[in-house]
C-alpha cells in the first residue's frame, strides 16, 4: 500500500553512510509519470520539465550537506482568469542534515541553553535516521516553495471596476497635496 507512507514522486534515496570526501553528485530528471504526479501534488496544470542537480557532501563529523538547484517548467492556472500561465522555476537548494542521535542536533535543547536563530542565516539542520536520505523529496520541497501561490496572466487584475481605482487616485492626489504643503 503506497499511501500509508507518502513518498515524493521524485523520491531518490542517497546512501550517506560512506560519502566520498568530494561528495556524491545526484541528478534527478523526472519522467512523464513523475511530472504528472508532481503537477497533481502541487495543484499545477502541468509540469513540462523537472531537473534537480545536487551534491551530497559530508558535513561536520556525521552530518550531511545537500546543495544544488532544482529547475522546472510549469503551467499554472491564473487566479483571475483561470487561463494557463507558464513559469520557470530555478531554485537554489541548500540543506544541512544530522543523524537523529547526533549531539549537534540536540545541543541547544538538552543543555537548556538559548538557541539563537538568524532569520537570514542558514536553517537549523534537519534530522534523518538510518544510512539514507531522500534527496529527491528534499529537492521537491524547494520546488514547492518556489511555485508562485498567486499566478496571474499578464494584464489580468483583480479589481472589479474602475470606481475603486478612481477613488484611490483622488485620495492619492489629496494626500500628495497635503504632503506638499507641510
Amino acid at each position: 500500500m503506497k499511501h500509508a507512507d507518502p513518498q515524493s514522486p521524485v523520491s531518490l534515496r542517497a546512501n550517506v553512510a560512506r560519502l566520498p570526501h568530494k561528495g556524491l553528485p545526484v541528478v534527478i530528471e523526472a519522467d512523464a509519470a513523475q511530472r504528472a504526479a508532481l503537477a497533481e501534488e502541487h495543484e499545477l496544470l502541468s509540469v513540462e520539465a523537472y531537473r534537480a542537480e545536487l551534491l551530497v557532501t559530508p558535513w561536520k563529523r556525521n552530518g550531511v550537506k545537500v546543495s544544488g538547484r532544482v529547475e522546472a517548467d510549469i503551467t499554472q492556472a491564473c487566479i483571475v482568469t483561470l487561463d494557463p500561465v507558464e513559469a520557470h522555476i530555478d531554485e537554489a537548494i541548500e540543506a544541512l542534515l544530522l543523524p537523529e542521535d547526533s549531539k549537534l542536533g540536540r545541543q541547544g535543547f538538552d543543555a537548556g541553553g538559548e538557541i539563537l536563530l538568524d532569520a537570514d542565516g542558514p536553517d537549523a539542520p534537519e534530522t534523518f535516521s538510518g544510512d539514507t536520505i531522500d534527496v529527491g523529496a528534499l529537492a521537491e520541497q524547494f520546488f514547492g516553495l518556489a511555485i508562485d501561490p498567486y499566478p496571474r496572466k499578464q494584464g489580468a487584475s483583480l479589481d472589479g471596476g474602475g470606481e475603486i481605482e478612481q477613488a484611490e487616485n483622488e485620495f492619492q492626489q489629496k494626500l500628495r497635496s497635503l504632503l506638499g504643503k507641510s
